[in-house]
């Protein structure tokens, strides 16, 4: 488990602090807002999604956590039994998701769609945190469509909290100084 106090601040300088302390008092999720964080892999984006993710647990909210790979193995899987209506159902009363690794691995066209749909349907409706190595004007490597990309992201963007985590590998330097 990871926690907001084992989270290296100093690593990554230009990240709000301040910012991410606030939103550990779940506030955000009551206004159905997200929270993305995007930038270079090894950086601590999952790190603090984890961190915030527990957070929210400990403030009562239900949480789901994702890679996006795995919720869309999960939805093609769903589409082809003919339970998409069911999983949605179930994805809307969690109160926070948190979706890692966005652009990791590439998506079939189905996924995508899939994966927009699912984003779509929480817009507004309840919190995502996402994780995405990838800037957004990348995005529409993942989603092969530059129409449903730009509306992705204008839904996941808008009141939304960005932090742009660049900077080196945390992994990398401990594999460095263990050497």
């Amino acid at each position: 488990m990871k926690t907001l106090d084992q989270f290296e601040f100093s690593a990554i300088p230009s990240l709000n602090k301040p910012k991410l302390l606030q939103l550990a008092r779940c506030e955000y999720i009551e206004k159905a807002e997200n929270i993305m964080f995007i930038g270079n892999s090894g950086t601590g984006k999952t790190h603090l999604s984890i961190a915030l993710g527990k957070e929210a647990c400990h403030h009562g909210y239900s949480v789901q956590f994702w890679t996006a790979a795995k919720i869309c193995n999960e939805l093609m899987e769903a589409q082809s039994q003919k339970r998409i209506l069911q999983l949605e159902r179930q994805w809307l009363k969690t109160d926070l998701i948190i979706l890692d690794e966005v652009g990791f691995v590439p998506l079939s066209r189905t996924g995508a769609e899939l994966l927009f749909q699912f984003c779509a349907a929480r817009y507004e409706k309840g919190s995502m945190i996402i994780t995405s190595n990838l800037e957004f004007t990348e995005w529409t490597q993942i989603f092969k469509d530059e129409q449903m990309t730009s509306a992705l992201v204008d839904r996941l963007t808008h009141r939304a909290h960005i932090f742009a985590m660049n900077g080196d590998s945390y992994r990398f330097k401990q594999s460095i100084q263990r050497s």
